[in-house]
Parts: C-alpha cells; sequence; structure tokens
C-alpha cells in the first residue's frame, strides 16, 4: 500500500490542466509534488521559502486562529491579520451600547491599551512528519475494526510521546485519506491574544446575510490582535508583564495591487472536505441533510433577523449568533445548488462505472475490492432511512434553540451532584457561574421563546413518530398543538429564563439550584429529546456510519490504486494546507461574466442609509468623495476593495492569507462565490472562486479611516513588480 501511494503522488503531471487549482496540499510535500505546477502559474519562490524547518519560511507566519480561523503574523511585533468575523465574538464582547467598538470600531493606540481576551489562542506548526509507518504498525485488514482502532491509538500514543519536541510545545496526530496515512504535528500554541484593531461592524460585516456567500463583494473583513510571549518569546497565559511577539518570519505587504493571471497561494488550517465521497452520499446531501437544515435555520434567523432590526440591544446581543448560524445556511444552500447545476452525482457515477470496470478487469483488485461499491452504497442507503428525522432532531435539539442549550449543558452538573456529590459539585461551581455569566449577558427569553415556538411545531411535523420524544408527544397532545401557548408556559415557568435569579443560586448555594433545574419542565423537556435524539436516532446511524468508515478507508485505498494517473490530495481536516490558483473571474452561468476585482464605488451604490446590512460611515463616504485614499489606490485611481482567486478553499480557511508569487501578502481570504460553495464535495475549477479583502483596502481602513498610522508603520511595505520591472543596475567587475 505505502509503494502504491508514493506512486501515486509521484505520478507525472499530465492531468494537471484538467484540475490546475483543486486540492489543498500538505505543505512539507509541495517540492515532490507541487512546485513545478506552482511556478508554472507563476510563483518565484521555492518550496524551501513555503515550508522549512530549517529556517525561517511562509509557515512560521501562519497561526491556527482560536481553533476555527486563520491568522497571519504582518510584523516584528507578532502583530496579527485575520478576518472581522473571525474575531467578531471578541469584539462584540468587550462592546457595551455605551462603549460600543462592535458598531463603531476600536483602534488601540498604543500596546497599554491593546485588550486581552481570556481563553482566546493561536498555534503554530513547527514541522510535520510521516507517520503513516508506525501508526499502522502491527495493524491488518483482517482486524475488526474495533480492534484495530485500539492498535492504533496505542500506536499514535507511542508516537506523541517519542516525538522530540521542547517542554513548551505539544503533538498531535492526524489521518490522512480516511485513515491510510497519518502525519504528526509538532505545534506551539500562544494564549495571550489582545484585541488591537476593527473597523465598524458597517464595514467589517458589510452586506451582512445578502452579500454573504455572493460575488461581487465589498466587505472590509478584517480585524488586528497581537500576540504576546513571555521574556523568552515563548507561549505564557495573559500577564502585564508579557511583551509582544517575535516571530520567525512576518509576511510583508506589497503595494502593488493584483491582476488578473496574478498567482495566488492561500496557507491556513482549512476544516473538512469530503471529496471522495461515493454518489450517493452526495445525493444524500442534496435530497436529505441539506434540506432538512436549511428549514430548521430559516424560521430561527426569520426570528433574529425580526429582532434584530427592531431592538439595538437585541442586535448586539444576538450579531455573532446570527452570524454563525446564516453563515453555514447560506452555504448549504449554494452548495445544493452548485451540486445540481455541476452535476455532481451523475459524473460520480460515471466515475463510479469507470471505477468498476478497471476493478473487474484486474483479478487481484476484483478479489478485493469487486463488492466494495454495491456494499458502500447499501451501507448509505440504510443510513438514508435515519438521515431526515436526525437532522431536524438534532438542529432543533442541540443547535437552535437556546433554552435547550442551557438545559442540555446543566446535565453534566445534574450528573456530578447526583454521582459525586455536593462537595465536588461546589469545586466545579466557578465554572458553572462562568457559563452562565456569559450565556445570559447575550441571552433575551422573548426571542428564544419564538424561536421554540416555530421549531417545536417543526419537530413534531417533520421528525418521524418513532424517534420522537415522548414528552413532546404528551405535551402536543396536551395543548392541542397549539406551540405559542405550550412554549409560553414552558418559558414562564422555567427558572432557567430567569437569569439573575439563576446565577445567583449559582453563585451562593449551587447544589439548590441544581436540584431545581433537575425538576424543571423546560430542563426536562429538552433533556427527553436530547435522549431520545442519541438512543434512538444518534447510537444506530454511528453504528452504520462505523461501517461506512471502513468501507470508505477501503475505497480510498482502491482509487488510489486503481487510477494511477489521477493525483489525489487529501481533505482538509484543520491542518495547515497550502492551495494555489491566479486572481481569475469566472463564468458561473449562461449570460454572466464576472471580473475579478471590486472597488469602493460598489460600496457607494450599495449604500442605505440606517440599514442594518448596509449602512455606511460618513468617514468613509467623505473619503470616497475626496478621493483621499492615500497610497493605497489602484493604478486607476480607484480604491480596491476584494478580488476573486481560484485557490480551493472551506471554512478554517477564514482569515488565510492570500500570498503573491514572492511571499508578499496581497489579500485576506474570507469567503467562497455561491456557485461554488459545492467544492467541500466537488470542485468545478470552471466556477469555483475564493474570495480575499484586497490588502490595499485593509491598509487604507488602518490608515486613513481608522488614524491608526502607527499600525501600518509596524508593518513592512514593498513593491515588488516594480522592483521586477525595475531590477537594480549589474555592477562592471
Amino acid at each position: 500500500m505505502k509503494k502504491a501511494f508514493i506512486l501515486v503522488f509521484c505520478c507525472c503531471f499530465a492531468i494537471f490542466q484538467l484540475s490546475a487549482t483543486e486540492g489543498m496540499w500538505l505543505p512539507l510535500l509541495l517540492k515532490q509534488l507541487n512546485e513545478a505546477e506552482m511556478k508554472s502559474l507563476g510563483m518565484k519562490m521555492s518550496a524551501e521559502d513555503i515550508y522549512s524547518v530549517n529556517r525561517g519560511s511562509l509557515k512560521d507566519a501562519i497561526v491556527h486562529f482560536g481553533g476555527g480561523c486563520t491568522g497571519e503574523v504582518i510584523s516584528g511585533q507578532g502583530l496579527l491579520l485575520t478576518n472581522h468575523h473571525c474575531g467578531e465574538s471578541r469584539i462584540q464582547a468587550h462592546s457595551t451600547l455605551e462603549q460600543n467598538y462592535y458598531a463603531n470600531g476600536f483602534w488601540a493606540k498604543n500596546l497599554a491599551e491593546e485588550l486581552p481576551n481570556p481563553g482566546l489562542f493561536v498555534t503554530f506548526i513547527v514541522r510535520i512528519e510521516d507517520v503513516t509507518k508506525a501508526v499502522l504498525e502491527n495493524v491488518s485488514s483482517e482486524m475488526p475494526e474495533g480492534m484495530r482502532q485500539l492498535q492504533i491509538d496505542q500506536n499514535i500514543a507511542t508516537v506523541r510521546q517519542a516525538a522530540q519536541r521542547e517542554s513548551w510545545q505539544e503533538t498531535l496526530v492526524r489521518p490522512f485519506f480516511h485513515g491510510n496515512q497519518y502525519y504528526l504535528f509538532v505545534t506551539e500554541t500562544y494564549r495571550d491574544i489582545r484585541l488591537v484593531g476593527a473597523p465598524p461592524a458597517s464595514i467589517g460585516s458589510f452586506g451582512k446575510d445578502t452579500d454573504n456567500w455572493v460575488w461581487p463583494r465589498h466587505t472590509g473583513d478584517f480585524s488586528l490582535f497581537r500576540i504576546y510571549a513571555d521574556r523568552n518569546n515563548r507561549p505564557a497565559e495573559y500577564s502585564p508583564d508579557n511583551v509582544p511577539f517575535k516571530p520567525r518570519h512576518f509576511l510583508p505587504i506589497s503595494l502593488d495591487g493584483v491582476e488578473e493571471g496574478d498567482f495566488t497561494l492561500v496557507f491556513g488550517f482549512p476544516g473538512a472536505t469530503n471529496a471522495y465521497l461515493p454518489a450517493i452520499a452526495v445525493e444524500q446531501t442534496i435530497e436529505i441533510i441539506n434540506p432538512a437544515r436549511i428549514a430548521v435555520r430559516d424560521k430561527t434567523l426569520a426570528v433574529y433577523d425580526e429582532a434584530m432590526r427592531t431592538n439595538a440591544q437585541v442586535r448586539l446581543q444576538y450579531v455573532s449568533k446570527q452570524a454563525r448560524l446564516a453563515n453555514a445556511w447560506k452555504k448549504w444552500k449554494g452548495e445544493t445548488q452548485g451540486l445540481m447545476a455541476a452535476k455532481a452525482v451523475a459524473k460520480k457515477r460515471s466515475y463510479e462505472q469507470d471505477f468498476q470496470q478497471r476493478v473487474i478487469a484486474h483479478p487481484d483488485w476484483k478479489f478485493k475490492y469487486g463488492t466494495l461499491l454495491d456494499e458502500l452504497i447499501a451501507a448509505y442507503k440504510n443510513l438514508g432511512t435515519y438521515l431526515q428525522s436526525l437532522e431536524y432532531a438534532t438542529e432543533i435539539g442541540s443547535r437552535n434553540i437556546e433554552l435547550f442549550q442551557l438545559a442540555n449543558a446543566f446535565s453534566t452538573y445534574v450528573n456530578i451532584l447526583h454521582n459525586n456529590g455536593t462537595d465536588e459539585l461546589r469545586k466545579r461551581s466557578p465554572q458553572l457561574v462562568a457559563y452562565l455569566e456569559n450565556f445570559y449577558k447575550d441571552y433575551c427569553p422573548e426571542v428564544d421563546q419564538q424561536v421554540c415556538t416555530e421549531l417545536l411545531a417543526l419537530y413534531m411535523k417533520k421528525v418521524q413518530s418513532d424517534y420522537l420524544a415522548k414528552e413532546a408527544i404528551e405535551q402536543s397532545n396536551a395543548y392541542g398543538k397549539d406551540y405559542a401557548l405550550w412554549t409560553a408556559e414552558l418559558f414562564a415557568n422555567s427558572v432557567l429564563t430567569r437569569g439573575d435569579q439563576v446565577l445567583q443560586m449559582a453563585r451562593v448555594k449551587p447544589e439548590d439550584l441544581v436540584v431545581a433545574v433537575s425538576k424543571d419542565p423546560a430542563y426536562l423537556l429538552a433533556r427527553s429529546i436530547t435522549e431520545t435524539n442519541s438512543e434512538r436516532l444518534i447510537r444506530p446511524v454511528s453504528r452504520i456510519r462505523q461501517d461506512i468508515d471502513r468501507l470508505q478507508r477501503l475505497y480510498m485505498e482502491a482509487q488510489m490504486l486503481v487510477f494511477p494517473e489521477k493525483r489525489f490530495f487529501p481533505d482538509a481536516n484543520s491542518t495547515l494546507r497550502v492551495s494555489y490558483g491566479q486572481v481569475v473571474g469566472s463564468d458561473p452561468r449562461d449570460g454572466i461574466r464576472y471580473k475579478h476585482i471590486t472597488y469602493l464605488d460598489g460600496v457607494i451604490e450599495k449604500y442605505v442609509p440606517g440599514d442594518y446590512e448596509f449602512d455606511v460611515p460618513a468617514k468613509l463616504i467623505q473619503l470616497y468623495q475626496n478621493r483621499d485614499f492615500g497610497p493605497y489606490a489602484a493604478a486607476n485611481g480607484k480604491m480596491p476593495v476584494a478580488f476573486t482567486g481560484s485557490n480551493h478553499t472551506t471554512g478554517g480557511n477564514s482569515g488565510s492569507p492570500a500570498i503573491d508569487a514572492h511571499g508578499n501578502l496581497i489579500g485576506l481570504n474570507f469567503d467562497r462565490q455561491w456557485e461554488g460553495t459545492m467544492s467541500d464535495l466537488y470542485y468545478d475549477p470552471n466556477i469555483c472562486r475564493n474570495i480575499m479583502v484586497d490588502i490595499r483596502y485593509v491598509l487604507f481602513l488602518i490608515d486613513k479611516f481608522g488614524g491608526a498610522s502607527h499600525l501600518v508603520q509596524e508593518m513592512k511595505l514593498v513593491h515588488p513588480k516594480k522592483s521586477a520591472a525595475n531590477p537594480p543596475a549589474r555592477k562592471e567587475r
């Protein structure tokens, strides 16, 4: 298998023109797999410039931001750039109605004004190692899955323990190619991260839901933080004595702008893709999974939208919650439409026919893989009987009704009191109090009650009767299916809706609170729904998915053997990856041509005074009218805002740097365009485009709008195109 894997990875580049920019590649393998193609697209760097363990390289400027986004170091003093939506919850946490940094923006004038963020962390990758041989030692295909995983877990523990690292460094091992290969990551995590700057939300999230996942885009989606370290430049918890971090490498910033055809590299931590699923799995996504998720969030977001438009306090409380729900909701819509438009299911079925024909023609493959696809399809059909009920029950019981989320969180403390007693509960009470303070700070029972009314009706209608919670059936019948009356009494009778009372009890006598909650009607209903979902849906689905995982691993192994001419990239799994492409527009539909760049003119065209999504600060309008763009305008005199490229990205790439051919920062990745959001499952190079904030817009907003020129002075600004066009004169010898 190992030899076959290497053969596949080192195959010729004959098919590159078919998927020239598809893939999220491991940076340590770029030299052998990608460097030649990257240079053919215009890259001037070497693979060693991108990833090196012997000297500072691009990878030393890239961080996993908060575990969910990406950020990059842009100065020798640890200044960190990421998306506004990645820093949004932190900006919101520092905001009040009286001092609203979220609405008005924030710019620290000096280090002393930078704001700490408890719990926020960033992680650097020190090095990556292939540990496949060690992890799969004593693992055979004949092993039962449970025994196989146990052996792998033991091997991983041994690998991590044996890894060379400094005392402040950590290790993790991740599977690739559905468990056919494993890599070790040595990491450094810094936990003193302070907010430095952010534009007003009217700029940082301009266009909000209407423009989300859409091109053309006009959003200044960025925020600035700073990494702090101890006096030895090592990770440390927050302390006033900490000092700005000194990186091994930081990204210079190009002022030369972008042109169509320019090379682009996106470096970051993409979350999850599933490029090698069978056709039936994609079909279920289109027909079952996404429609259920969308239907639930349609209801929730409609309630949020109405409340946020009419109440400033609710708008501040719910802006981050709404963004989290809406982001996936709209992505699922675009993904479904894209998969259908690209005929992804039909194309995957054609691919599977080719696969099966090759397998049958080869005696060894026929013996090992001859029935593999049939088994995989049968497993997915079995899974399909549960999927609709599972998606509705999970979205409603765990993700959209805040009161149910709170009740489910309390179940941990109910169990502690029941199993371990009062003393143990009191030991954990500071954690409970901290959770409750955070929850109630941004909780509006009136909004949540409206959501609950809508979603309980949906739960009773869409979840099959065999999977409905007994308490929900009884209460629905008792209220004659009057869901407004049901939820009105549920919220009125629940102590959990009274934040001040709950917090007082938690601080004074947490055991009395936990006893009261264990008898609370909202707690009992929420736990009934959650436990029924777990027992009747999640448990059988988990058993089926275990079998699917085994078959998918074999299918991945088989694909790499059966298609030796195809170049395979590992699916994203929140580890450091490189994707590369070019600045390019697109032709997503008949009669539509998208240019590759947008300008501040488009912001002004979309401007609607007082609108929740399209308002614009007066200062930005004045700067536009005066054409006061400083040194950041394009050659045509306009102020660039965003551009698109053909880089393969996904969730987790938010905040990733867009890097030019020379290794300089030219933009900040923050989105994909609507027509190409299916790229997590199926990548179409003709329409899949990532969206990036132009770094010149970022600098303009920091300097001219924010008045924080001291931050720009901290950066290294360069002109690589001008330098290349005017090389230094050659000296005579």
